[in-house]
């Protein structure tokens, strides 16, 4: 299946939907799992964007039983959600993406993290 990697310096939002769409369609997946992982696919690079001072790498990776969403930058502060703490703004992309993926994690670098979204393929009807 198809793999996108490699280095991302000014990556776009749109441009990674892009290249998601693109692979994606290459691996046949379904309209709802591909609305699916566009959208976490959104949020991750934004808050990449916004946040971190942008995305590093990128990789979406149709697996056996669920889409993977990489997304690497150069922050070593982990996403909170909304609230956590009180005082600090925002967090609700964040949890947007906790709600679509089946699980998320989080893998510190030496210079910033990776953030992987699982994204389960619909069950066969």
């Amino acid at each position: 299946m198809a793999d996108t990697s490699g280095r991302m310096a000014g990556l776009t939002c749109e441009d990674a939907r892009a290249i998601a769409h693109k692979d994606l369609t290459a691996a046949d997946v379904g309209e709802r799992l591909m609305d699916d992982v566009l959208l976490v696919v959104s949020e991750l690079v934004s808050n990449a964007v916004r946040h971190a001072g942008g995305v590093t790498d990128f990789h979406v990776r149709p697996l056996r039983t669920c889409v993977a969403v990489e997304v690497s930058d150069a922050s070593s502060s982990s996403p909170h959600m909304p609230g956590t703490p009180v005082e600090v703004p925002g967090g609700f992309g964040w949890l947007l993406v906790n709600k679509i993926a089946d699980r998320t994690e989080i893998r510190p670098r030496d210079t910033g993290k990776t953030i992987i979204a699982f994204i389960a393929l619909p069950a066969a009807t």
